[in-house]
C-alpha cells in the first residue's frame, strides 16, 4: 500500500495523527506519515509514535517500502507491537530533521559553485558531502565557502515545482547527480527551485528560504578515487526553529 506523504506538502511538520496500516518484521506501515525515509542521501527520519495511551514506540529509522510512496518506520530494539488499526500520535526528532534539511538545501546551493557533475552525496544532521567528477586543482575550500554562504545570504525563498517525465527528458541538464536518477513512472516529477540559483530533480526535504541555512564550512576536500573529489561541509551554526 501507499503512505499518504504529509512531509512532502509540509517539511515543517513536527506532529501528526495517523493510523497503523500494517506491521512485520521490517517495520510499521501508517495510512499518513511526517517521517521522511531515508532516500536521495538524506537518512530517514527518527521520532516517536504514541498510541491513545500513552504508550511510546521509539522509531529509530525511516525507510522505503516495496510499493511506490509506502514507508516503513522502524522501531528501536524492545518496543511494544503496535498493531493494525492503532490510532497514534506522530513526533518526530525536530532538531535533526531541520538540520538535515538545512544541510540537504546547503547542498543544493554548493552545486551552483562547484560546477561539475556530482557523482554521490550524503546528509547526516551533523554534516553533508558531494562528490564531483571534477579536477581537485580546481576546488579551493575557502572560495567555496565564501561563494556558497554570499549565495545563502540573499535569503530567497524556495519553491516546489512539478514537471512531466517528459519536460525532464528534454532538458537533461536539469539532472546534475549522475548516479542516482529521478523516479520516473509515474508521470511527473519534483523538483526544488531557488529562483535564480538552482533548479533541480529532488524528493528530499528542504528549507522554505535559504537564509535559514544560515552559513556553511568546508570541513575537507579530498580525492576518492579516480572520478571522485568530495567536498564535505557543516553548518557554520547549529540550531532549530
Amino acid at each position: 500500500m501507499t503512505t499518504e506523504l504529509l512531509f512532502r506538502d509540509d517539511a515543517y511538520l513536527k506532529s501528526a495523527t495517523a493510523r497503523v496500516v500494517a506491521v512485520d518484521e521490517r517495520g510499521i506501515e501508517l495510512d499518513r506519515t511526517i517521517f521522511y525515509p531515508q532516500g536521495g542521501g538524506q537518512m530517514g527520519d527518527t521520532g516517536v509514535l504514541t498510541r491513545a495511551n500513552g504508550e511510546r514506540v521509539v522509531i529509530a529509522d525511516t525507510r522505503k517500502g516495496d510499493a511506490p510512496d509506502s514507508v516503513l518506520h522502524v522501531p528501536a530494539p524492545g518496543m511494544p507491537r503496535l498493531e493494525p488499526g492503532d490510532a497514534l500520535m506522530l513526533d518526530i526528532d525536530w532538531s535533526r530533521r531541520y538540520a538535515l534539511m538545512r544541510l540537504h538545501t546547503a547542498l543544493h546551493v554548493m552545486s551552483c559553485v562547484v560546477v561539475a557533475p556530482v557523482t554521490g552525496g550524503n546528509i547526516s544532521p551533523d554534516k553533508g558531502r558531494l562528490d564531483f567528477d571534477i579536477d581537485m586543482s580546481r576546488l579551493d575550500a575557502a572560495t567555496i565557502e565564501r561563494e556558497t554562504n554570499a549565495l545563502i545570504a540573499r535569503g530567497v525563498a524556495t519553491e516546489t515545482v512539478w514537471i512531466t517525465d517528459a519536460e525532464l527528458d528534454a532538458r537533461p541538464e536539469l539532472v546534475k547527480t549522475m548516479s542516482v536518477q529521478p523516479p520516473r513512472g509515474a508521470g511527473r516529477v519534483r523538483l526544488l527551485g531557488i529562483p535564480g540559483i538552482d533548479l533541480q530533480p529532488c524528493g528530499g526535504t528542504h528549507v522554505r528560504n535559504i537564509g535559514e541555512i544560515g552559513g556553511i564550512r568546508v570541513l575537507k576536500i579530498r580525492s576518492e578515487g579516480r572520478r571522485n573529489r568530495r567536498v564535505e561541509i557543516a553548518l557554520a551554526k547549529m540550531g532549530s526553529e
